[in-house]
């Protein structure tokens, strides 16, 4: 009965010590500029490759969103955008619609992923329809530049 209740203890010392080890590897900062990952998961690697885990189904990946909150505002001759924070896409004026779909038509599809940063770190929600062709933009550039 002892040598099983030791053999038992000793599994679940090399199970807490493998997740620790585990936890330890994700939170050391990889070089050449990238952030952790750390064990909350509030880390993401560098806005230019995808986080580990990333589902791929937001405009910005939720882990560089949370980490986004204290980065700087990057504008894209868009300032008239700031006047729609914190409204509901639904509430929008025809008017505010067109101003969203002539910014839009004006960016480079490289642009589309740092304008929609730009936006959630000013509270300005998109339109249903340009948030779709955003969405759309940043699946075409993630499957050509070969993130999955």
């Amino acid at each position: 009965m002892i040598p099983l209740i030791l053999f038992i203890a000793l599994g679940l010392v090399v199970l807490v010590l493998t997740e620790f080890h585990e936890r330890r590897k994700k939170s050391v900062r990889p070089k050449d500029g990238q952030s952790s990952v750390s064990e909350s998961g509030l880390s993401a690697e560098r806005s230019d490759t995808r986080p580990e885990g990333c589902c791929g189904e937001h405009l910005v990946c939720e882990r560089e969103t949370l980490l986004q909150t204290n980065a700087k505002i990057e504008y894209y001759d868009d300032e008239e955008l700031d006047a729609l924070a914190g409204i509901d896409p639904a509430d929008y004026s025809k008017d505010q619609l067109t101003l969203f779909r002539d910014i839009f038509s004006t960016l480079q599809e490289a642009d589309v992923p740092g304008w929609c940063r730009s936006l959630q770190l000013r509270n300005i929600a998109l339109p249903p329809d340009i948030r779709e062709e955003a969405l759309f933009i940043v699946r075409e550039r993630r499957a050509t530049t070969g993130r999955q």
